[in-house]
């Protein structure tokens, strides 16, 4: 019942979001509006509240908030159905000198250079179940003080976060990120990420993405990336490149599609465990805070012996 239901929704969602000429929706003033507006305001009085305590707020430079809440919809026909809320919020304190900010939320999403492609939930779903209520939990309990630098004469932008994460895992995290403008449209774009954590220890990635501007709102890329984990229980590298078009439209809306390809390192040598094509969109619906995100892969994994077979998600995401 459920699979029929929720491919119904992708596909039909994914049909309607591709047409060539849209007309975009007149939005009225309704409850759920009042709502947003309210919540919005309330995380304005909140990190105001907050950079007073450290000194007298500025009118002209107020502290300010954000938020994105997520519910990530993913279905197989290996590991079924399953869905997971995400959460992640940013609060702003100039009062605080040196760009200071305070992070919560889910902070893997802060790891990707893209979001291309995100058919990814659980790392461990329990069986038969498609909610885990548990990971969901730990995965949105960070919270951190943020540094973040002004890019300095290299062109680098630094990022450093002491915090808390999955509960009680305290842990500190460097990030710096260079974006290099070359020749005939093209440049490349560098992140480097390390976090220690008392309980996760060891956590290394690498991006990088070459990226060819082909027009004002479309552009071919490459993305690769390289990750290290090693919490003493389990040491793993595991690689990733994503070859992709993009087309941006008005409206906040964006296709791409291309091709994947990942695998693992082991006794220093590589392998090619997945690959095979992808194709997403993303554009607001009903309100222009409010977008929906569907997603189709057509990949294999050797490591579980299965041959490429459909994979479809579904992102539906609130920004306040």
């Amino acid at each position: 019942m459920i699979r029929p239901l929720f491919c119904g929704l992708l596909f039909s969602s994914l049909s309607f979001s591709i047409q060539a000429e849209t007309t975009e929706p007149v939005e009225k003033k309704l409850w759920v509006d009042e709502q947003h507006g309210s919540i919005r305001s309330t995380l304005h009085s909140w990190a105001n509240s907050i950079d007073s305590w450290f000194d007298e707020t500025d009118p002209n430079n107020p502290a300010t908030a954000s938020i994105r809440v997520m519910l990530d919809n993913q279905w197989n026909r290996y590991d079924g159905y399953s869905i997971k809320p995400r959460v992640r919020g940013k609060l702003r304190l100039p009062a605080l000198k040196r760009r200071f900010s305070l992070v919560f939320g889910d902070e893997s999403l802060d790891t990707e250079i893209t979001e291309t492609h995100l058919d990814n939930n659980y790392t461990d779903k329990p069986k038969d179940k498609h909610y885990n209520r548990t990971q969901a939990r730990n995965d949105n309990s960070s919270l951190a003080l943020r540094w973040s630098t002004l890019p300095d004469d290299l062109g680098v932008d630094l990022d450093f976060d002491i915090g808390i994460r999955s509960g009680d895992d305290l842990y500190l995290r460097a990030k710096g990120e260079k974006i290099w403008a070359l020749q005939d449209d093209y440049s490349v774009r560098a992140e480097a990420i390390y976090r220690y954590g008392i309980d996760s220890k060891h956590y290394v990635r690498g991006n990088v993405e070459l990226k060819h501007d082909d027009t004002e709102t479309t552009f071919t890329a490459n993305s690769i990336y390289l990750q290290y984990t090693n919490d003493l229980k389990k040491e793993e590298t595991v690689w990733g490149n994503s070859l992709y078009r993009q087309h941006n439209f008005t409206g906040n809306k964006r296709l791409n599609y291309g091709l994947f390809a990942g695998g693992y390192f082991k006794d220093k040598e590589g392998s090619l465990n997945t690959y095979g094509p992808f194709i997403s969109y993303r554009q607001p619906i009903l309100r222009q805070w409010l977008f929906i995100q569907p997603e189709l892969s057509y990949y294999n994994d050797k490591r579980e012996d299965r041959s490429h077979y459909l994979r479809a998600f579904l992102r539906i995401e609130a920004i306040f």
